[in-house]
């Protein structure tokens, strides 16, 4: 992950108002919120396989994405080594950001993975 640039803060003078600001890269920081997005992705993937195979039906199936997704949170946080204003401009970014979009890969997977193994 891309951290913020604190080259551009180091040039102002200590009285600007606009020391306390943080100053990130946009570049990096839409890097490091499409890795979110694959990381989500893959892992919605990942674990609609998985709940196909473990047979998961229903609510259990929405359960276990959830706790996927939760877990995935975790990774992410871990990865960025729990300083989160370092990589993002807000904690909900990195938390929620692509928790919902993943539901249809999951589900797709979820799917296709129960039919091959218990239907088929």
């Amino acid at each position: 992950m891309a951290a913020r640039d604190d080259s551009v803060a180091s040039g102002k003078k200590s009285g600007d108002a606009f020391d306390d600001l943080p100053m990130f890269n946009a570049e990096n920081l839409q890097s490091n919120l499409r890795i979110i997005n694959y990381s989500r992705t893959f892992m919605s993937i990942v674990g609609g396989v998985v709940a196909g195979i473990l047979g998961f039906t229903g609510l259990m199936g929405f359960v276990f994405y959830f706790l996927i997704m939760a877990i995935t949170s975790l990774g992410l946080l871990a990865k960025a080594k729990f300083s989160v204003h370092t990589y993002f401009d807000s904690k909900n970014r990195m938390l929620l950001d692509g928790f919902l979009g993943g539901l249809m890969s999951f589900v797709l997977f979820w799917t296709f993975a129960y039919d091959i193994i218990h239907i088929f």
